[in-house]
């Protein structure tokens, strides 16, 4: 299989998840609460964003985070990611995650997508 044979399966898979994602929401918000669609949608396999370099950061407010740069990552990997999560609308105060996920993900501004380590449950 050549490269752009792959390139092309890699584009018709991320935006296969983008469509579903939206799917997902646009069915969230419509269907009828009887349906029970308002449960948690389904997050994209989290490798979509870990395979994105990322630098440790500190914030006074914010702790720990990592920062992930346009620039610092391939253009095939950086734009679904980035994609994902402005089509989701993914802020600092809602992160975009799915349920087994070690980290929430956000974007503010352009060209950087945010991570930081999700709190873990405990059971009282």
């Amino acid at each position: 299989m050549s490269s752009k044979h792959v390139e092309f399966i890699v584009k018709l898979r991320d935006s296969a998840l983008m469509l579903a994602d939206a799917a997902d929401e646009f069915l969230k918000s419509m269907a009828p609460p009887e349906l029970g669609l308002e449960t948690e949608f389904a997050a994209v396999i989290e490798t979509t964003f870990s395979i994105l370099k990322w630098e440790a950061q500190k914030g006074s407010q914010l702790g720990d985070f990592e920062t992930a740069y346009k620039t610092n990552n391939i253009q095939d990997k950086w734009q679904p990611a980035y994609n994902i999560l402005r089509a989701s609308n993914a802020t600092i105060k809602d992160r975009y995650h799915g349920k087994d996920y070690t980290y929430s993900y956000w974007i503010y501004g352009q060209d950087k997508i945010y991570r930081q380590k999700l709190k873990s449950k405990t059971s009282s």
